[in-house]
């Protein structure tokens, strides 16, 4: 199927589509994948991510903006990063349900973290899929914001304003607690 068909059946939602896209650009995928990711469990669920970020984001692919190919190969190649970024930070120690201890603290300050880290991961864990996409990857991967806007669709002022939002809402559910 042409490229540009192929698009319009994606953003149409057309029977099919996806399994041709799949064939078309999964061997694409995997060679932009492969070099980030030694291991072949996280390359197959890298990909899949990919896969799921191209069904839900290819409405907002312009071929005026980027050819096809550009856009999967930044939407493969920042997705393996992410992904090798989180391994690193889990076999350092950091976990979404606990703060870092400090060794300076004593046990009461640990547990006091610890609770407050509970309770950020549980108002993050309340707020929308889209909501919840967004803040983890500007404040969990570090990602910067032109790379969210480009990869989501919307413009940079949008994305930070909608980080804004997002803020607000969870330092009002958590009492003021949150900082930054």
């Amino acid at each position: 199927m042409e490229e540009a068909r192929l698009v319009r059946a994606l953003q149409t939602r057309q029977t099919g589509a996806m399994e041709q896209f799949q064939t078309a650009y999964s061997p694409l995928l995997r060679y932009i994948i492969a070099p980030i990711l030694p291991d072949e469990r996280d390359r197959e669920e890298c990909l899949s991510d990919v896969l799921l970020r191209v069904w839900d984001a290819i409405g907002s692919f312009d071929p005026e903006r980027a050819a096809l190919t550009t856009w999967l190969t930044y939407l493969a190649r920042n997705a393996a990063l992410n992904r090798r970024r989180a391994n690193e930070r889990r076999r350092e120690g950091g976990t979404l349900d606990e703060a870092a201890p400090d060794p300076a603290d004593g046990p009461e300050q640990s547990l006091l973290k610890a609770e407050r880290a509970r309770a950020v991961w549980a108002a993050v864990g309340r707020l929308g899929r889209r909501d919840r996409e967004l803040f983890l990857r500007k404040y969990y991967y570090y990602q910067p914001t032109v790379q969210i806007a480009a990869e989501s669709g919307m413009t940079v002022r949008a994305v930070e304003s909608k980080l804004y939002r997002i803020r607000k809402h969870l330092q009002e559910e958590l009492g003021g607690e949150l900082h930054g």
